[in-house]
């Protein structure tokens, strides 16, 4: 168990915050467990799209969805947004196509009574996605649409629902990753890892900018100080500011100054 040390390097690197994301119910419990034993730390509550059908497994959903607000309510210190949730049509192998979108509207109902932004995620469901937004636009105090991977279209999309666009290592793939990644005004753009998926890996179009490298060892041959092969940590989010800030031809220390204040803004006003 190296989590201290994660939390060491993450916070060596220039981190002040950080947003644990959850994604069903055991993960909220888990979450909260986790963020309340540092004071930098902070999750988020929701039900991912490929999780929704917890919902269906409850006593109702909406005896499921006031669970969800009475923890939301018990630790307004400790969750700043909902989330993670969304659709995704990539994966719906995990919960219906029918059911996500029952269930992601559903959420969008705390997200009026918490008045909470949102964590979401969107794979191949714009038309869907976009629909329930707009029927719920008066519910929603703002969002972010996490580990983008869309094109310039789908950016601009986003960008006129009122959302800021977050980026990660898989955001960062292929040439096409990073147009699209270039053409998002930085004062619209937020940075993440998403960890422990969505490091950089070098097969990724923006791996020719990273710079800063960490000690990495095979999970068997791991020893104290160093980073785990092929999981991401959230001091890679340095990684991704070199890539982002190389592709978009802006000094790192500004870019990495605005994407902090556009978090602290929608996160923590």
């Amino acid at each position: 168990d190296d989590f201290q040390a994660v939390l060491s390097r993450a916070f060596d690197v220039g981190m002040v915050k950080i947003i644990v994301t959850a994604g069903c119910e055991e993960d909220i419990y888990d979450s909260l467990s986790l963020v309340k034993e540092d004071e930098r730390l902070y999750c988020t509550v929701g039900v991912h799209p490929t999780r929704c059908n917890e919902f269906e497994k409850a006593a109702s959903p909406e005896i499921h969805l006031n669970k969800l607000k009475t923890l939301i309510e018990n630790n307004r210190s400790k969750v700043v947004a909902l989330g993670e949730l969304g659709l995704d049509y990539d994966r719906t192998q995990f919960c219906s196509i029918q059911n996500q979108k029952k269930y992601f509207e559903l959420q969008l109902e705390l997200a009026g009574s918490t008045r909470l932004p949102l964590f979401l995620h969107s794979r191949n469901c714009s038309e869907d996605f976009i629909e329930i937004v707009q029927r719920n636009k008066d519910k929603i105090s703002g969002g972010v649409i996490h580990s983008f991977t869309g094109s310039v279209e789908e950016a601009k999309t986003y960008l006129d629902l009122g959302f800021y666009i977050g980026i990660n290592g898989c955001s960062l793939k292929t040439e096409d990753n990073l147009t699209a990644m270039a053409s998002i005004p930085s004062d619209r753009l937020m940075i993440e890892t998403d960890a422990p998926w969505c490091g950089i890996k070098n097969s990724h179009a923006g791996s020719k900018f990273v710079k800063t490298r960490f000690e990495v060892k095979k999970k068997e041959r791991w020893v104290e100080g160093s980073t785990v092969k092929d999981r991401c940590e959230p001091c890679h989010i340095t990684q991704v500011l070199e890539v982002m800030a190389q592709v978009r031809k802006e000094d790192p220390d500004v870019l990495a100054m605005q994407m902090y204040s556009n978090t602290m803004n929608l996160f923590f006003p």
